[in-house]
């Protein structure tokens, strides 16, 4: 059972962070004839386009994107409790913890975009068209940090900073929900 809970628990991840890059990608501006940018409308266009004919946004919001982020959280978390239990009897707390796991990954999305962000800056400082992304997308995080906290010889702390941040609020999530946050 550990390993279907790991590959559907991966796979609706992997495509849930899809779905929320594209609202990320669309509250940030950021430059959608990227590659980068492509491939995310492209991975998600098939179903957010049918619903953004249903749902409305809300000023720079895609509402009928964050619910289809939502729906697919609930989906995750009634899917690994029929793997792990083999029968199912809806609750409402699978709505809350569907919104749990969609913060949750959310704030694994920022990890990853982070740290993808630092090591193409040892790589491609500059030139790769990711990285130009990846900058859209983290620079209105990181700015700020970098307004309070000095450049000390030319190394930028600010990712560091915002990792310790993330990490902090990680770990407030799971004092504030207990074990349930770490196996969403």
């Amino acid at each position: 059972m550990n390993s279907m809970t790991f590959l559907v628990s991966t796979v609706f991840d992997l495509y849930i962070m899809i779905v929320i890059l594209r609202v990320w990608l669309q509250m940030a501006r950021a430059d959608f004839y990227n590659p980068f940018s492509q491939f995310v409308v492209k991975a998600t266009q098939p179903v957010v386009a049918p619903l953004r004919r249903l749902i409305p946004s809300i000023g720079n919001l895609d509402l009928a994107t964050v619910l289809f982020a939502y729906a697919l959280s609930v989906l995750k978390f009634i899917c690994l409790i029929l793997i792990s239990n083999g029968s199912l009897v809806f609750n409402v707390s699978f709505l809350f913890f569907g919104a749990l796991a969609l913060i949750k990954a959310a704030g694994g999305l920022l990890f990853w975009i982070l740290l993808i962000r630092a090591i193409l800056s040892w790589v491609s400082q500059g030139r790769s068209p990711v990285e130009y992304v990846m900058m859209q997308l983290t620079e209105p995080m990181l700015a700020p940090i970098r307004r309070i906290l000095p450049a000390m010889g030319g190394f930028d702390f600010s990712l560091l900073v915002l990792f310790l941040i993330l990490q902090f609020a990680n770990y407030l999530m799971g004092d504030i929900f207990g074990p349930i946050w770490y196996q969403l």
